[in-house]
């Protein structure tokens, strides 16, 4: 059997995000368009399907480091703020899109909360390595 971690990540998260739009329960909200991802950024992203993109990424996240927080997430996505000609410092990402994003993930029961974070429901395993099986073939 296939698992995440022995296909490419770009190509599993393409996959993902393709069957996320089809889950009911995922859905941008209507700000997400004019948001930052975090402070280190100058501008809202640029992609149409970030939403989904950004689902995908951490529902792999998720299911590689098991039960992870929002601290932890938000270090993990962020980034360096460039800060003109004074040196740059690292800011963390925007708490708020990851907080959405994983209590739409729970009402989908694909993530459940833990004693130290969230971490992966059977249902989403199965989700997940069912796609990571489909990339591989």
């Amino acid at each position: 059997m296939v698992t995440v971690t022995e296909v490419p990540a770009a190509k599993l998260i393409e996959k993902l995000k393709e069957e996320l739009k089809k889950n009911e329960e995922i859905k941008p909200p209507a700000w997400a368009s004019f948001a930052k991802s975090g402070a280190h950024r100058e501008r809202p992203p640029l992609q149409k399907d970030f939403w989904y993109i950004r689902t995908a990424s951490l529902l792999r996240k998720i299911y590689l480091e098991g039960p992870v927080g929002i601290s932890r997430l938000r270090t993990y996505y962020g980034g360096k703020k460039r800060r003109g000609y004074k040196p740059a410092h690292f800011r963390r990402a925007s708490g708020n899109v990851l907080r959405k994003i994983l209590q739409q993930l729970e009402k989908s029961d694909l993530v459940e909360k833990a004693k130290r974070g969230r971490k992966i429901t059977s249902k989403g395993q199965k989700f997940l390595d069912k796609v990571a099986y489909e990339v591989s073939r």
